[in-house]
């Protein structure tokens, strides 16, 4: 696979996750804190089930928007600015 098809995929990647209303509120809900969050506070905070929560939280971190740290029984998440400084950023550097 060559490094240009690569980086469209990670770009279809991170466009994908952010299409989605549910992730996108999770994503501002993130920004707004500048620490780890227990992904169970942040399912509450968008009233949705546990497995919605993992499912989106699964898409974001494969996107690279968020990072994912378990620590015991509980995940924590939180906003990964790399990825957004990267793609949105210089959006039109990446096309």
């Amino acid at each position: 696979m060559t490094k240009q098809i690569q980086k469209n995929e990670a770009s279809l990647k991170v466009f994908k996750a952010l299409a989605d209303p549910i992730r996108l509120e999770i994503i501002r809900y993130l920004n707004g804190l500048d620490h780890e969050v227990a992904c169970g506070e942040v399912g509450h905070a968008m009233q949705i089930s546990k497995t919605s929560g993992s499912y989106h939280f699964k898409i974001l971190q494969e996107a690279g928007l968020i990072t994912v740290q378990k620590i015991a029984r509980e995940k924590y998440v939180q906003l990964d600015r790399s990825t957004f400084d990267h793609y949105l950023t210089h959006f039109w550097q990446n096309i």
